[in-house]
């Protein structure tokens, strides 16, 4: 990659970046934050993912060597911090989420290291509905959407591909309309078949007896009946790369738990001793305010928007020698 390449792709990146924030923060009112890219082992605040996947952690001299752990997410950090704002309802915060996540696969889509933008906004008991969540995925939609625009004007031989509206579909509806395939390969017919949805309900089992996709059980409320007659009060936002030719997840988000959902969910996941926890244990007595949020990637959005084959053409990951030789081959340099 010559320097007049890297470059303009660090120009655009910072474009597609900027232009996207203002957009989202306006049409969510959040306030700018600082965050950890660290936090304690044993206090509950990591986000668990799939409850699989471990956590870079090491020992803090200061702190007698007690462990921290290099943040998965900061889906309950932000909850906690709207606690401590005093944030009223309506408004909220957002923060620049640098994670490590060493069991990624590798993947075009995929790296160890994740940087997203990570939201949180704060709602009223009686908000705790598909009606809010749809709100705030139409509003995210559309910032998608205004940035595409500013995007093809910049550049313009990166053409806009996003539909006009994003579909919402529930899980249990997506595995009617193609029953034969499997979590993955169903979101991969309806984003080339819609170009963009919010696929509703992800994290609780299906009429099949199998989860869409696995969620943890303490952030998100995916075990709660919604107005749809379903399960779930969370979602993906998912688009159709038309350059690889394959579904982009680029949200995860949801109403967050209340506290019977929070002990349903951590029973449903035999996970119950996690209430002892003092993130959890404060969420059941009632302490942590009712939310809405989520994690947007930048990575992604940047890939999907300046339509990148590779998420190492947009960000500095980790890679091998091979995988570089390999992908310069076929004319993809990483960042």
């Amino acid at each position: 990659m010559d320097y007049h390449q890297l470059l303009e792709t660090e120009w655009a990146i910072a474009f597609v970046k900027e232009r996207f924030e203002k957009h989202l923060c306006y049409g969510l009112n959040l306030l700018r934050v600082s965050s950890p890219i660290a936090v304690l082992e044993g206090k509950g605040i990591n986000d668990d993912l799939n409850g699989f996947e471990r956590p870079v952690s090491f020992p803090v001299k200061s702190l007698g060597d007690n462990k921290a752990q290099v943040v998965h997410s900061l889906a309950k950090w932000k909850r906690l911090r709207l606690m401590q704002m005093g944030m009223p309802p309506g408004r909220g915060i957002i923060t620049d989420m640098r994670a490590l996540r060493p069991d990624e696969e590798y993947t075009n889509l995929h790296s160890v290291y994740v940087d997203q933008w990570d939201w949180e906004q704060r709602i009223e008991e009686n908000e705790r509905g598909l009606k809010r969540l749809r709100e705030c995925v139409n509003i995210i939609y559309k910032a998608l959407k205004d940035t595409e625009k500013e995007v093809s004007s910049r550049y313009p031989d990166i053409l806009s591909v996003l539909p006009e509206k994003i579909l919402f579909i529930h899980s249990e509806d997506l595995l009617k309309l193609y029953p034969g395939l499997n979590g993955k390969e169903r979101e991969r017919e309806a984003a080339k078949e819609f170009g963009a949805i919010f696929i509703i309900g992800i994290g609780g089992e299906l009429s099949n007896g199998v989860a869409h996709d696995l969620r943890a059980p303490d952030y998100d409320d995916w075990s709660s009946p919604n107005e749809d007659g379903y399960m779930g009060l969370n979602g993906d936002i998912i688009v159709w790369h038309p350059v690889l030719k394959c579904a982009l997840e680029l949200s995860s988000m949801g109403i967050r738990v209340n506290p019977e959902a929070l002990v349903r969910q951590l029973t449903l996941r035999k996970c119950e001793q996690r209430a002892l926890l003092p993130y959890h244990s404060m969420l059941i007595k009632g302490m942590m305010p009712e939310s809405v949020g989520g994690g947007i990637g930048q990575s992604r959005v940047c890939m999907f928007m300046l339509k990148k084959r590779h998420i190492g053409e947009v960000q500095v990951g980790i890679w091998s020698d091979e995988q570089r030789e390999s992908l310069a081959l076929e004319g993809v340099e990483l960042l």
